[in-house]
């Protein structure tokens, strides 16, 4: 089902509705579990005792035990049992009153993009996921986020969300955990240290269980494509050179153009050759934006910039074509940038990026960032 179809739908509905409230995140039946205590961990970054550095020497060619297999999302090295299971596409809000948000850092690809106001949202794409015993917080879904979700065949974690939504969700082969449900509320608790709506979580045990109840496989079935990106390992990093000139300096990242109220940015290190996160994170106080369960800085080995169409559905809501074969983009890994052009053709399809040339890009084994901005919007980068 094309998006258009929705946006004809919501057109009619807006019409007819009197009053809609921008948010569906309130309180349910669901939630009862307790918080698990909160425990302060100090960043981790670069050349500290607990970080990883990306070792180009490695020999990442060779599992380092038996039974792993090469990551989907990532490329990297995973169990098995890890590799073969669907992934969760989890919604987080993203405004300052959202932070601190809990095993974000977990998440293998990670989007962002606008929703109401110039907040953006995000949504978190988790392969290993089953052990976390806090996720989120966690708010409503939007109808682009589910597009792509889908691409993952991952099971869509989220609070209700507008109505225009629902026929979405309605689809046969659209699997939804929603915390507005008493059905799926095993899965989520509330906080008792934070006001609603920004203390909703899930736990993976929670999930699982959930999942399990809804009868749902955790099998990939066959609707994704089983190669997403395509990916070179650790030994043959792809370091921009082959596209000469083309290829840019991008050591630090601006989006604040695109997000205004996130004002997020990328900054490059060159001990590990990742972009280190940062955003704003009260008032006009910008500092890393740091994962309150593990310590960490989000970081990241591909960083994605996709210009997309966007439109203005009214009550504040927008919308982007998730389907399209002429926007253009950006690429960034170790320090450099090129444009891209990106498709998507199907529902269940991914989404490729292709350089100037017409050939699929090759991302580096590690994590993406994948940043959806409107047209008409500019980033910049030095």
């Amino acid at each position: 089902m094309k998006q258009i179809k929705i946006y004809f739908l919501l057109i009619i509905a807006l019409a007819a509705l009197t009053a809609c409230a921008l948010d569906d995140d309130i309180p349910g039946p669901i939630l009862t579990d307790p918080a698990p205590a909160e425990t302060a961990v100090l960043p981790t970054r670069p050349g500290s005792q607990n970080s990883a550095p990306d070792a180009a020497a490695e020999d990442d060619t060779i599992p380092p035990r038996e039974g792993m297999e090469r990551s989907r999302l990532t490329n990297e090295w995973v169990d098995a049992e890890t590799a073969a299971a669907r992934p969760i596409a989890v919604m987080i809000p993203n405004e300052s009153g959202a932070l601190p948000h809990y095993n974000l850092s977990r998440a293998s690809v990670l989007y962002e993009a606008n929703v109401e106001d110039r907040i953006t949202r995000m949504m978190a794409v988790y392969e290993d996921w089953k052990d976390l015993d806090k996720i989120g917080n966690i708010r409503s879904l939007r109808a682009y986020y589910a597009y792509w979700a889908f691409e993952w065949d991952a099971f869509i974690v989220h609070l209700g969300g507008p109505f225009f939504v629902n026929e979405l969700l309605a689809e046969p082969n659209t699997e939804n955990i929603d915390g507005i449900l008493g059905s799926d509320s095993g899965a989520f608790f509330r906080s008792s240290d934070r006001s609603a709506p920004h203390n909703a979580y899930a736990t993976g045990s929670g999930l699982s269980r959930v999942i399990s109840q809804k009868g749902y496989s955790t099998d990939y079935r066959g609707l994704s494509d089983e190669e997403h990106f395509q990916f070179t390992g650790k030994l043959t990093p792809n370091l921009l050179t082959q596209y000469g000139e083309d290829a840019k300096s991008a050591v630090y990242i601006d989006m604040s153009g695109c997000y205004p109220l996130t004002r997020c940015y990328f900054e490059y290190n060159e001990e590990d050759g990742l972009y280190y996160r940062s955003q704003r994170l009260s008032g006009s106080t910008d500092g890393p934006h740091i994962d309150a369960a593990t310590g960490e800085q989000l970081s990241f080995k591909n960083i994605l910039v996709q210009y997309t169409k966007s439109e203005n559905l009214g009550e504040g809501y927008l919308a982007f074509q998730c389907h399209d074969t002429t926007r253009s983009g950006w690429y960034f890994t170790n320090g450099r940038g090129i444009p891209v052009r990106w498709e998507k053709n199907s529902d269940y399809g991914a989404t490729r990026y292709y350089d100037a040339n017409g050939e699929e890009i090759t991302l580096n084994t590690g994590k993406t960032m994948i940043c959806i901005v409107e047209e008409g919007d500019n980033f910049s980068f030095r």
